[in-house]
């Protein structure tokens, strides 16, 4: 470690130097904020060292699950895998022992964003690619190591936090964005190819679901594997599964149902578009000069290179526009970006230094893709990894893959800390699979955490359900014995549209849609609940996260409140309980809000 001194200052520039190090910083004041520019002679690990606030909380860092105050942590600024194998064989192979949450130092993250927000109301933010560790250890400091010297840090500060999100957002912009569609109803994952897809949809419609949509994520094939159902990453759509594949979309869409589908920027091995992309050099390769092959469970793939023009072309013209959008496909999951090995070679471009950005790769082509069609404004993706700048291109994103059960490291409360701390670095937009994903072995969702997710999602901006990968052995929101909550929650959310519009409005200018318990007040002090939220200014949800809960205890945000479904006035700022049978919501409106009479109107 070498301190550099100050060698030179004027006005608005300073050089550091010692040794053979150097930097040189710059100030400008720009997009309502502070950006310091840094301008390194070399490539070294750079250490940045800021005086913090006694007693402040940290926010943001990207998505991380644990908690919402960072503030005593350390975040890794790696983009990673957030699902690992051990906790899920503790609860289930070894369920037989204790199960113990994992802490925050455990968990990875999809999307890890150098951006982090003081309960102070100032944020920093690195534009940095490289591998760093922000160190919150410290009472006097807030410490920032990256492996490479940032190109500059920005700083943002305001009387609310909304204020800071907006300068935020000046600085990158917050271009989220839903389809109306998407509020009118719930999107309902079915798999097992047209007849059935087709048959639940009647089934739901019959019920009375306010069906936006079905999630069809084998549109391209499925492939049986050790660990359950998954797809066949061959991205057009499985002629024996779904036949007829456009004219069975334009039958749902006369049923008033939009039709998603998915993708990744992989192609299983020897598949038909693997081959055609090998043949033409548009597939990553190992330093042996063959392709580098993942494997995804028991199977291996091939990874495109987005850093080859022919390769992006192919993947915006053919996989997405031809083969999905210009099918009649309405939205579709694009999957992953976060697994791009260090040690492969590119076209071009270093992997190490690409590795952080390569979901943002991602997402910029399908932005790029889906905005050049005709339909591109009906049409919208969501993807689970991120970085700096994935606010930019990706228009929703969602949680990534979460454990059916209610266990707050990777359960269904997880979801609302990592929600949050996205919110908090500059994403405004994201929802969870309804239900979860992740299931093996012992571990299924039950129909009491598959109805106590849908309530939340109810109030979330999009409600969407996963099938999970093993969609035999867990409930549906389809199946009888809950579909009768899946129809009366898709209702709700569907009466809340009006609202839920305002809320994607104020997401563009970077104001979280989903928000912690204090956002609105900016008094950290008040915080209670990590696992409650303002959903936009004028509602708070405090869902369920207790198996076999039929109650709720919070404290409400300071204001006068009323009970959804009931009409009970609540005042803030005070303890309580509240009964919550399956199937009905523990959700607030403010009694003085202008969408008062909306929300009154609102019923199961």
């Amino acid at each position: 470690r070498v301190p550099l001194a100050l060698v030179r200052a004027s006005a608005n520039e300073a050089e550091f130097a010692a040794r053979d190090y150097r930097v040189r910083m710059t100030a400008e004041e720009r997009f309502g904020g502070l950006v310091i520019r840094l301008e390194p002679n070399g490539k070294f690990m750079t250490e940045l060292v800021f005086a913090a606030v006694p007693g402040e909380g940290i926010f943001g860092g990207g998505e991380q699950y644990r908690q919402l105050d960072m503030k005593g942590e350390k975040i890794v600024n790696f983009v990673s895998e957030h699902i690992v194998v051990p906790p899920i064989v503790r609860k289930t192979i070894l369920k037989f022992l204790p199960y113990k949450e994992k802490p925050h130092s455990y968990i990875g993250t999809y999307s890890p964003m150098s951006t982090y927000t003081s309960s102070e109301k100032y944020a920093l933010r690195f534009d940095v690619s490289a591998y760093g560790v922000a160190d919150f250890t410290r009472g006097d400091a807030s410490v920032f190591r990256f492996a490479e010297c940032p190109r500059s840090a920005f700083y943002a500060a305001g009387d609310s936090f909304a204020a800071v999100a907006k300068t935020l957002a000046a600085e990158t912009p917050s271009n989220v964005r839903l389809p109306e569609w998407c509020m009118d109803g719930m999107i309902v994952a079915v798999q097992g190819g047209f007849p059935r897809v087709t048959e639940k949809a009647d089934e739901m419609l019959k019920n009375g679901v306010k069906l936006a949509g079905v999630w069809s994520q084998d549109w391209s094939g499925r492939k049986v594997t050790a660990v359950g159902k998954q797809v066949y990453w061959n991205w057009e759509a499985d002629e024996t599964l779904y036949p007829d594949f456009d004219e069975n979309v334009r039958a749902l869409h006369e049923k008033g149902v939009k039709f998603l589908a998915y993708i990744n920027p992989y192609l299983v091995k020897d598949g038909r578009l693997y081959n055609y992309c090998a043949e033409r050099g548009m597939l990553i390769r190992n330093r042996e000069g063959g392709i580098y092959h993942i494997k995804s469970t028991t199977f291996d793939a091939g990874m495109i290179d987005l850093t080859y023009p022919a390769a992006v072309e192919f993947v915006k013209e053919t996989l997405i526009k031809r083969n999905m959008l210009g099918r009649g496909v309405d939205g579709y999951m694009a999957d992953f970006g976060e697994y791009l090995p260090v040690d492969c070679v590119l076209h071009a471009g270093d992997p190490a230094e690409l590795h952080n950005e390569w979901p943002v790769i991602w997402a910029k082509i399908n932005r790029e893709a889906v905005e050049s069609h005709p339909r591109g404004g009906e049409v919208f993706f969501f993807t689970r990894s991120g970085y700096n700048g994935a606010e930019k291109y990706s228009t929703v994103m969602w949680n990534g893959d979460q454990h059916t059960d209610f266990t707050r490291d990777y359960g269904m409360p997880c979801v609302m800390p990592a929600t949050f701390n996205l919110g908090f670095s500059g994403y405004a937009a994201v929802h969870s699979d309804v239900g979860g994903f992740i299931s093996f072995a012992s571990l299924a969702r039950s129909a009491e955490l598959l109805v106590r997710w849908t309530e939340m999602n109810a109030f979330s901006p999009l409600m969407r359900s996963h099938e999970t990968i093993r969609p035999d052995v867990n409930v549906q929101p389809y199946d009888e014995r809950v579909v009768a909550h899946t129809a009366a929650l898709s209702r709700v959310h569907a009466a809340l549209k009006p609202y839920l519009m305002r809320c994607m409005e104020q997401a563009r200018e970077g104001i979280p849609v989903m928000r912690p318990d204090f956002y609105e007040s900016g008094d950290y002090a008040k915080h209670t609940e990590d696992y409650a939220y303002l959903l936009g200014s004028d509602v708070f949800v405090a869902p369920v996260i207790t198996a076999g809960a039929a109650e709720r205890t919070v404290t409400l945000p300071e204001g006068d409140w009323v009970r959804f479904f009931g009409g009970e006035r609540v005042r803030g700022g005070q303890r309580a309980t509240f009964p919550a049978p399956l199937g009905t919501p523990v959700a607030f409106y403010r009694a003085d809000s202008p969408f008062a009479e909306l929300f009154a109107s609102v019923r199961l």
